[in-house]
């Protein structure tokens, strides 16, 4: 479940700490969980059970959605094996529907068939799989919630929800903190962000977006922006660690466009996307990338909600950047002040 193409990295936290003094309540949690890191910091004093609850949301969200996980209800639903959906993946599937119709289907979540036959989604790729005739069990009008159930149009259409439950499970851990009334705080899983209230400084939470250049696996090693939020979502999409090249020498990336099956080169490297909760930052970043640049300006300008850092390729392959207004306030020249 992992997004392995998201991955900004939080920065100067072990800076800001230094200064514990001011705020002696403040503290890290970090560890392993969905195929990738946890890390959060929060003004909290008193920790009893805290671990515990983390552990336990994480286990209730694998046996949801991840499809490492075997026997979680996405794989079993992906296998006709049950109908009944819970709460985690109604609501994914509720906000990945209204993205799909936005897009005209260019994003999609039953876009599994196809992600798999090139070698994502957990799967090995298939020598010149025959996209056509996947596309058949794709389309987000192929599926629908009714009464707690989902409805398949064709037993082969399959659920992907890479591309969103991430997001989501960033928005679940700062909800799981207000519930314990935790005011102050920061959890990022695997690059996808949410934080509330200040930090260590009594400023907004700053963190730091990755460059989007290919060998770039270190988060980190090479920073291109950072950014101040506090009280949203943060989340990052490219196409720069997650991809192969074919045999014939084609750039195979893990974001395909569902209406055609295919990764579809755009101008856009990555999309760094500020919006109300990390969940809609998610599915939109990844959209920008399959949107290109004009077409994301374009939707920049319909949707005030959704603050962007895009980098992109000129037409001499130059690195530039397009930052929406919203979004320039949010820029941060020196963070260490």
């Amino acid at each position: 479940m992992k997004n392995f193409w998201t991955y900004p990295v939080v920065l100067l936290l072990s800076v800001l700490l230094g200064g514990c003094a001011e705020r002696p309540s403040y503290l890290t949690i970090d560890g392993f969980a969905q195929g990738s890191t946890y890390h959060f910091v929060l003004d909290v004093a008193d920790t009893t059970g805290l671990q515990h609850e983390i552990d336990s949301l994480f286990a209730a969200v694998d046996h949801s959605m991840s499809v490492y996980e075997e026997g979680s209800l996405i794989n079993r639903l992906n296998a006709n094996e049950t109908d009944s959906v819970d709460r985690y993946i109604a609501y994914c599937i509720a906000v990945s529907d209204s993205v799909s119709r936005l897009s005209d289907g260019m994003y999609d979540i039953t876009i599994k068939p196809v992600t798999e036959a090139w070698g994502f989604a957990g799967k090995e790729k298939t020598l010149e799989p025959n996209i056509d005739s996947l596309l058949q069990y794709v389309g987000y009008e192929k599926i629908k919630v009714e009464n707690g159930r989902l409805v398949k149009q064709h037993p082969n259409v399959r659920l992907d929800l890479n591309s969103v439950a991430q997001g989501y499970t960033a928005d679940l851990l700062g909800e799981l903190m207000e519930k314990r009334g935790i005011e102050n705080y920061m959890v990022e899983i695997g690059g996808e962000i949410f934080c509330r209230g200040v930090n260590v400084k009594g400023r907004e939470w700053v963190v730091g977006i990755d460059k989007p250049v290919e060998g770039n696996y270190v988060p980190g090693a090479d920073l291109q922006v950072m950014l101040s939020i506090s009280g949203k979502g943060l989340a990052t999409s490219g196409n720069y660690r997650k991809f192969y090249v074919d045999d014939q020498g084609r750039k195979i990336t893990h974001i395909v466009d569902a209406r055609t099956g295919r990764s579809e080169a755009t101008n856009v490297l990555s999309a760094t996307v500020i919006a109300r909760d990390a969940v809609t930052a998610d599915v939109y970043g990844t959209l920008m990338i399959l949107l290109g640049l004009d077409r994301t300006k374009e939707l920049l300008e319909r949707r005030s909600d959704l603050m962007a850092y895009i980098v992109y390729a000129d037409d001499e392959g130059r690195f530039c950047t397009y930052v929406s207004e919203n979004m320039k306030s949010h820029i941060v020249e020196n963070p260490a002040q």
